[in-house]
């Protein structure tokens, strides 16, 4: 699944540019990955510090290996990362995955679906995907709220890595309908 020049950049929206994070933004990864309601809902282990956060985007293999990944959010306005949002290929389940992460203080305001809606259109015509896939904890109402107004549909329950989940699923075949 490697291409031959991957994606660094990925969709702009009107508020958001999505771009690979780079080590400048150790800090912002270490708060967003470290904030204990951000990761209510996701089974992912905090960052300890923002060397840790430095290490893992040094270290991020998504973009070298499979030409995407999970892109920086950053406002336009303000030029600040806010999150992240893209794809990332699941080799265990042979599937690309959408995800997605915000401050606590972006929330509620539409960014998480202008930012899912802009990189699941980019994945399917740009990078030229045809299928997605998202996992969500049943009880992270926000979360499936924001795959729903994205265009993905309910799939199944999923056993994901021990996690009771939702499946969520857009295909090449929803998207042209």
């Amino acid at each position: 699944m490697n291409t031959a020049s991957p994606y660094l950049i990925g969709p702009e929206t009107e508020r958001l540019v999505h771009r690979a994070f780079t080590v400048d933004d150790a800090e912002l990864a270490f708060e967003l990955n470290s904030n204990p309601d951000v990761l209510r809902y996701t089974g992912d282990s905090p960052l300890n510090s923002a060397a840790q956060a430095r290490q893992f985007i040094a270290d991020y293999p998504d973009f070298r290996e499979f030409g995407y990944g999970r892109w920086a959010c950053v406002l336009k306005e303000t030029q600040t990362v806010v999150g992240f949002c893209g794809p990332k290929y699941l080799p265990n389940l042979d599937v690309v995955d959408i995800g997605y992460h915000f401050l606590p203080d972006h929330w509620g305001r539409g960014i998480a679906t202008e930012a899912c809606t802009a990189c699941l259109k980019f994945c399917l015509e740009v990078i030229g995907m045809r299928q997605i896939v998202a996992f969500v904890i049943p009880e992270n109402i926000a979360s499936i709220r924001v795959l729903e107004k994205s265009g993905m549909t309910y799939d199944c329950d999923f056993n994901y890595d021990g996690i009771a989940t939702h499946r969520f699923v857009l295909d090449i075949t929803q998207a042209e309908q």
